[in-house]
């Protein structure tokens, strides 16, 4: 089992910057791909980035490219959502994710509890 805890959610204004973390504990050497997610109000959790932990490569939601940036702190085993530039549309709970599996979008293993990201206007 893999245990992931996300911390760094707030309340920021359009424009602004936030990071998110996530850390893993338990079996992270299962781990092979880590993600993060979204899920606004009345709406369906969506792809926000993913990044393979070995070699670090990333792939992003178009609607989040040029603006986040996800990275990894392989000795902390931690993995971050730099977000800028952010807007009201970017309001959602934020879930981190992690996957034993050369996973992007779907078939993540292991969720976090999620952390509150609103934006106003």
């Amino acid at each position: 089992q893999v245990q992931l805890v996300e911390s760094g959610g707030g309340l920021v204004q359009a424009g602004d910057s936030l990071r998110l973390s996530c850390v893993a504990s338990g079996r992270t050497f299962s781990i092979y791909t880590m993600g993060w997610f979204r899920q606004a109000p009345g709406k369906e959790r969506e792809f926000v980035a993913a990044l393979h932990w070995t070699t670090g490569s990333t792939y992003y939601a178009d609607s989040v490219k040029g603006r986040f940036t996800i990275s990894r702190d392989k000795l902390k085993n931690a993995v971050y959502l730099q977000m800028n530039s952010m807007n009201p549309e970017d309001t959602a709970v934020y879930y981190c994710a992690a996957s034993r599996g050369d996973m992007l979008t779907t078939g993540y293993d292991y969720w976090g509890q999620g952390t509150q990201v609103t934006i106003s206007p």
